[in-house]
C-alpha cells in the first residue's frame, strides 16, 4: 500500500472520529420518561398544565417556583425551579426545561419560554437570578 493511501485513510479516520465526537455532545429534546432513566441533564419540551396551577410564595421562599408540565408524549410531572417565577409565565405557549429528573420530580436549572405573540416569536430564557435573555 502506498504511503499516500495510508495517510489518506488515517486522515479520513480522524475526520470520522471528530464528527462522531461532535454529535455526542449535542442534545435533543427529551420526555420526562427518558429523563427519569438517566441522571444527566435533559432538555424537555412541553406545555404548562394550567389546570394544576403553580406554587410561588415570594414571602416564604422567593427562589422556589413549582408547577406541572405536560411533555410532548402527554406525561404530566411536577417541576421545581430554584429561582424567581418568570415574568409572563402564564402567557407562555411552550416551555423548554433544562434539568434533571429525580423521584418523579423534574428539577429545572433553566426555563425557556416561547412568547405567544405572532410578532414576538422569540424564545426567552429566564435565569435563576431573574435576568431575561432573548433568543432569536
Amino acid at each position: 500500500m502506498k504511503k499516500s493511501a495510508i495517510i489518506g485513510l488515517i486522515t479520513i479516520a480522524i475526520c470520522v472520529c471528530f464528527l462522531v465526537s461532535l454529535n455526542a455532545d449535542t442534545s435533543n429534546y427529551s420526555t420526562f420518561t427518558e429523563a427519569a432513566k438517566d441522571s444527566r441533564e435533559f432538555h424537555v419540551m412541553g406545555h404548562w398544565a394550567k389546570e394544576k396551577g403553580t406554587y410561588y410564595d415570594a414571602l416564604k421562599d422567593a427562589n422556589h417556583f413549582s408547577f406541572y408540565m405536560k411533555d410532548e408524549k402527554g406525561d404530566i410531572e411536577k417541576v421545581i425551579y430554584s429561582g424567581t417565577k418568570p415574568q409572563d409565565f402564564e402567557r407562555s405557549e411552550k416551555l423548554v426545561l433544562i434539568g434533571k429528573m429525580n423521584k418523579g420530580t423534574f428539577y429545572a436549572s433553566k426555563i425557556l419560554m416561547k412568547c405567544p405573540s405572532k410578532y414576538n416569536n422569540d424564545l426567552v430564557e429566564i435565569k435563576q437570578d431573574g435576568q431575561v435573555k432573548q433568543y432569536k
